[in-house]
């Protein structure tokens, strides 16, 4: 089911589909109010990551760096950088981003390309970073929201023509399929199938044939199977995946000490700073950091910030049904579809649901890169929210009052015409 057929009548939609083709600011889209639980969702979990780096970091930072405030300062920095991204981009109609999408997407393939071919920064035994100066930039994020900036102009510029293959679906399948190869071999296999997952979930709202996306889908389930099988690093990681208890001091001891993590914290957790699996779970801020959330917030903790994601992701959805025309849709529906993938197998991954994979949690994980990305895309969000239809009810037109009848007495004849008096209307009707 498509925007277009459940949203607005097809004359509104032809004027609408124009819009993004001229790329026209609204004008009046800055006099409007924000999406005030949007924001206030975003500025929360950027506060929140910012204590929860600090009590995941502070053993860690005492023992390599002799500062237990090390990674703290960073990320307060990262966070009061990402605040002033969030809050600039969400005043920059997302109109102009239209231009800039072909620039954006060449430039990302191009930073990963770098990296692929020599330019980059290795950490962790892959190769993920280019350094700039004292910065790391990590352009797998980056090309998250530039493939769905992409995706969103396509396909609100093809409209009814996303049902055909040759122009509506293979060609976003071969820039899918470009990005998920320059990530793979990195390698950075969890951002791979983000990417995948993004694709098919704009093509399924942009109307593409089910068939056609259901295809793909066993034909990349198919590829991620012999990815793992004949990939002996991935192979292994797998097993150590299924068989954790016997490889609880090798392979899987990150997980397994992630799973210890969040059966130590309860219902109610141990209290905040006060978990001890800091001591033993390796990089416990970054991609593990809702262990630490697990353990010190426990059960409780880890329900409300599901429910926080899902609010978030709710929120964008909503923006898009509001958005005033298709390519604000697509845009909002691929930011809100970023956000809820990489929260969902982040989460999964900590909780040993999934094998292991290198995957930022979003707002909350150490790390400027991630940071940053994201509160550039919530800040597109935002803005989008900004321009959605006006909530405000039609003024309503006073009608005239009806007519004074004057009351008369109901006779026989009135009731059965033909006893008497003037004959009906309706009984002189053949």
């Amino acid at each position: 089911m498509t925007l277009r057929n459940t949203r607005k009548p097809k004359v509104v939609q032809a004027v609408q589909l124009a819009l993004p083709l001229d790329a026209k600011p609204n004008a009046d889209a800055a006099k409007r109010p924000v999406d005030v639980v949007l924001a206030a969702i975003v500025i929360a979990l950027l506060g929140f990551g910012i204590v929860m780096v600090y009590s995941a970091s502070a053993v860690q930072a005492t023992l390599h760096h002799h500062d237990p405030q090390f990674f703290l300062k960073r990320q307060a920095a990262y966070g009061a950088a990402a605040l002033a991204v969030f809050f600039g981009v969400s005043l920059v109609d997302y109109h102009r981003l239209y231009k800039l999408t072909y620039p954006v997407l060449v430039g990302v393939a191009g930073l990963l390309l770098a990296c692929v071919v020599g330019f980059g920064h290795t950490g962790g035994g892959a190769t993920r970073w280019l350094s700039i100066g004292p910065v790391h930039v990590q352009p797998a994020e980056m090309a998250k929201l530039a493939l769905v900036s992409w995706l969103a102009y396509s396909l609100a510029k093809k409209a009814e023509r996303v049902k055909t293959f040759t122009v509506g679906f293979l060609p976003h399948l071969i820039v899918a399929g470009i990005f998920m190869v320059l990530c793979m071999k990195q390698p950075d296999f969890g951002s791979a199938v983000v990417l995948l997952m993004l694709t098919f979930t704009l093509l399924f709202v942009a109307g593409a044939k089910v068939g056609y996306i259901l295809g793909a889908s066993i034909a990349g389930g198919a590829f991620a199977a012999v990815a793992i099988r004949f990939r002996e690093y991935r192979y292994e990681r797998y097993l150590a995946w299924l068989h954790m208890d016997q490889h609880r001091q090798d392979l899987a001891y990150q997980p397994f000490q992630s799973v210890m993590a969040f059966g130590s914290g309860g219902t109610w957790g141990t209290g905040l700073g006060k978990g001890l699996q800091t001591l033993y779970l390796p990089e416990a801020h970054n991609d593990f950091i809702s262990a630490i959330i697990g353990e010190e917030l426990g059960f409780v903790g880890i329900m409300g910030l599901c429910a926080v994601y899902l609010a978030l992701v709710a929120r964008g959805v909503r923006a898009a049904f509001r958005a005033p025309d298709d390519y604000g849709s697509y845009l909002a529906f691929g930011i809100s579809t970023m956000f809820g993938a990489q929260a969902l197998v982040n989460l999964s991954v900590a909780m040993a649901l999934l094998p292991t994979k290198g995957l930022t949690l979003p707002f909350l994980s150490f790390g400027g890169s991630s940071l940053l990305v994201n509160a550039a895309a919530a800040g597109i969000l935002l803005n989008i929210s900004r321009q959605g239809e006006d909530p405000r009810p039609e003024t309503e037109v006073e009608s005239a009052p009806p007519p004074e009848v004057e009351p008369r007495d109901v006779g026989l004849a009135d009731v059965l015409p033909g006893l008497g008096g003037e004959p009906n209307a309706r009984a002189e009707a053949p």
